[in-house]
């Protein structure tokens, strides 16, 4: 597999067997039931933090300009007493922990009461999401869709969105647990409601390969 080429080409790629069985299941004990649609903030859980500064770091270390930040954390537990679907979209916001007027950041929003805003383009492209399978995932049970190569198309508006559903192949990505998933945060992506009662955790974590320009920080403390 040329992981790098996939992410160059396509804007994801499937690592199979990162993690084995007994590091899924630590993973899933400590992490228990998450709220809602996804539990935010887990940078803020230590042995989350240190998972992601040393295993995922190394994993993704090749692939960004600079030394890899783990900025975001968020768990995601499809299950029947929390299902959803994701309609198609781009991650196009940073969490900060203060609003501050810079050039070329903006707009800004308010998430669950954290500061978000889009940075640069360049800023994003810096960027790339790691999505620890802690179950296996299929169609059944809302495995992620992505449309391959999307993420060389700049920020897209909601026409654009939909025209790409015409022109871009749609992949379903299905893994197993301990497989990783290496996405480009501008890789338009989406996943269906479950229609089984098998669980979908997810341990989905942002890094960063730049240091913010001052006085701007990251919500969430990166190594």
């Amino acid at each position: 597999m040329n992981i790098a080429s996939n992410l160059d080409n396509h804007g994801f790629a499937i690592v199979p067997n990162v993690f084995d069985a007994p590091t899924c299941h630590a993973m899933a004990s400590l992490l228990g039931d998450a709220t809602g649609a996804g539990t935010r903030g887990m940078l803020s859980n230590p042995k989350v933090a240190q998972f992601s500064k040393a295993s995922l770091a190394e994993l993704v270390r090749p692939y960004l300009t600079d030394c890899p930040m783990p900025v975001r954390g968020i768990y995601f537990d499809k299950r029947p007493e929390t299902n959803w679907l994701v309609p198609w979209h781009q991650d196009l916001t940073l969490a900060l922990k203060k609003q501050v007027e810079l050039t070329e950041f903006g707009p800004w929003s308010v998430k669950e009461g954290v500061p978000h805003v889009q940075p640069p383009m360049n800023l994003l492209e810096q960027m790339l999401t790691v999505r620890l399978h802690l179950d296996d995932t299929d169609s059944s049970n809302g495995a992620l869709r992505v449309l391959s190569g999307t993420h060389r198309l700049g920020r897209l508006s909601a026409e654009a969105i939909q025209s790409c559903r015409a022109t871009h192949e749609e992949v379903l990505c299905e893994a197993k647990a301990g497989d990783v998933l290496l996405m480009r945060p501008l890789l338009l992506h989406a996943s269906s409601r479950s229609s089984s009662s098998r669980r979908r955790r997810v341990v989905h974590i942002e890094f960063a390969g730049f240091p913010l320009p001052s006085p701007l920080e990251w919500h969430e403390a990166p190594c």
